[in-house]
């Protein structure tokens, strides 16, 4: 039995309060503690991998790559790139690089809130319980054999007593019952059984919509779609990112609402896009409200470099939460749409307070979103995976999907949360645990098309194949009126997958995924 030695150090305090425990089922690491800043939050345990053993660390966000490792393979961060590429882009800002150190070499690897190394079909899952306290990051070091863990709160005063170090759930077994068990100690349960079909305008038209493109599509989704699919309005109908309470009114002239009733009197659900937290340098809301905005060092931080560039919201000061809370009742009250999908989210928490770690604040904002939407759905995107648990109704698992197989040569480079549909498909195969258990999992859209795409017919089956087998949302960016008979059979094959059995995973060589359909045996080669 391996013994879990935990570390509580404060800042300015000599003493180190440390001990150990038993790593097995629930542990919970809770010390006395005087009152000060805390400054680290570390444990350590041993783990000798073999040759042919596998070690998969979830990544910081629901875009980040997250495949299973061997020990000898090597997890990349940002330090091949140019500073000043980086720091142009603002490539540091998608994922945990300003915040966590990449060694970059073999053998090294970290990841948030869960862990397992696998062998063969048995599974040694170590995960967190809670992350409210601060998220918990996983170290490991294949050359040493031992696993570390920090809890990411450096910086929060604690006001003395007793201090949740750690909450942890350590299991062995098969897949379903160490995941099972993970979740029955967290007590959270997905917020709906209901799995959605239907389209997203992103992948096709991307920013370049308008209310006669959104109609010719949903004409064209009729051909397909059947009563109660979602039909969703991506990213482009907003006239700047940030400024939500208005659409373009070049590209949409007409009353959302009058949109909304057009795609309900087409038995269709009406689904929105939106990045709440954040708002690009064009937006008004940028211009006209710097007092919203989250600085550090006194200045405007910065999230990304889509669209002109976009900041992160305070969701501390009331004026960004009651512009906010207006949003929504506009958007889901006024206007009628029944799911928001929500992007970008983890621009609501790049960093914590001295009264609150980073992961309990993005638990916070995860919370207000619930608190504003009420019972309409919420489809999370861009955000740090665990805090999504329980609280949308669908969230996504992997980055997004390209209209090729990995980009080109060159964007390979960049940062762990880029394009790809590769990288998407084994996101969504690598997290597929979390489907039915955390929210019902997006793997992002599939494609049938044969314009305006570079993806073969084989790669394009492969991904669509995937996503119907393990997530809870299967979306599609085509114009379905283009469909042939043989693409709308497949179409309908794609909606029975939904409803496979005996779905088993191998990974040893290569992912293979048998399944049951209707009474045969099926298997597909990733």
């Amino acid at each position: 039995m391996s013994k879990l030695s935990w570390c509580v150090k404060l800042k300015d305090n000599d003493t180190n309060f440390s001990g150990s425990v038993n790593a097995e089922n629930i542990v919970r690491v809770c010390p006395h503690i005087p009152a000060g800043e805390i400054e680290r939050v570390t444990a350590v345990i041993p783990h000798k991998m073999t040759d042919e053993e596998r070690l998969f660390m979830n990544g910081y966000q629901t875009w980040t790559y997250s495949p299973e490792y061997g020990k000898n393979d090597r997890q990349r961060g940002l330090s091949h790139l140019p500073k000043a590429l980086v720091d142009k882009y603002s490539f540091d800002r998608y994922g945990d690089y300003h915040f966590v150190k990449y060694p970059g070499t073999k053998g090294f690897f970290h990841g948030f809130s869960y862990c397992y190394f696998r062998r063969g079909e048995k599974f040694s899952l170590i995960a967190s319980l809670s992350e409210r306290q601060g998220y918990t990051i996983f170290r490991y070091d294949s050359k040493k054999g031992l696993l570390y863990i920090e809890r990411d709160c450096s910086g929060v005063y604690h006001n003395g007593g007793c201090f949740p170090a750690f909450e942890l759930y350590f299991g062995n077994g098969s897949e379903n019952k160490v995941f099972d068990e993970w979740f029955s100690a967290m007590g959270i349960k997905p917020l709906t059984e209901k799995q959605i079909a239907g389209y997203s305008s992103w992948y096709n038209r991307y920013e370049d919509i308008t209310y006669d493109s959104i109609i010719s599509d949903l004409e064209g989704c009729k051909k397909v779609m059947k009563p109660g699919d979602l039909f969703q309005i991506d990213d482009g109908w907003e006239p700047y990112v940030g400024d939500w309470l208005i659409p373009d009114k070049e590209k949409f002239p007409v009353d959302m609402k009058n949109v909304t009733d057009t795609i309900h009197s087409s038995g269709f659900k009406a689904g929105l896009w939106l990045a709440p937290f954040v708002c690009e340098e064009k937006s008004d809301i940028f211009k006209n409200h710097p007092d919203w905005l989250f600085k550090v060092q006194g200045k405007p931080y910065k999230c990304g470099g889509n669209w002109s560039g976009f900041y992160a919201l305070d969701i501390d000061n009331k004026e960004v939460r009651d512009y906010l809370k207006e949003v929504f009742d506009r958007v889901l009250n006024t206007w009628g749409f029944d799911l928001v999908k929500l992007d970008f989210l983890y621009g609501a928490a790049p960093f914590g307070t001295r009264e609150e770690s980073r992961g309990g604040r993005m638990i916070r904002a995860m919370e207000l979103l619930r608190e504003w939407c009420g019972d309409k759905l919420i489809l999370g995107c861009g955000v740090p995976v665990m805090p999504a648990f329980g609280l949308v109704d669908y969230c996504r698992v992997s980055c997004d999907v390209g209209l090729d197989w990995d980009d080109k040569w060159f964007m390979r480079f960049m940062h762990r949360e880029r394009v790809s549909t590769k990288q998407a498909i084994e996101n969504t195969i690598f997290r597929r645990q979390l489907n039915r258990r955390a929210y019902l999992s997006d793997p992002d859209v599939f494609f049938l098309r044969d314009y305006n795409i570079s993806l073969t017919k084989q790669q394009k089956e492969k991904l669509a194949t995937v996503n119907a087998l393990m997530g809870g949302v299967l979306l599609t960016s085509d114009d379905p009126s283009h469909y042939t008979a043989e693409k709308c059979e497949f179409y309908i094959h794609l909606l029975m997958l939904r409803y496979a059995t005996d779905i088993k995973v191998n990974t040893d060589n290569g992912i293979r995924i048998s399944y049951n359909l209707g009474g045969t045996k099926n298997t597909i080669q990733i």
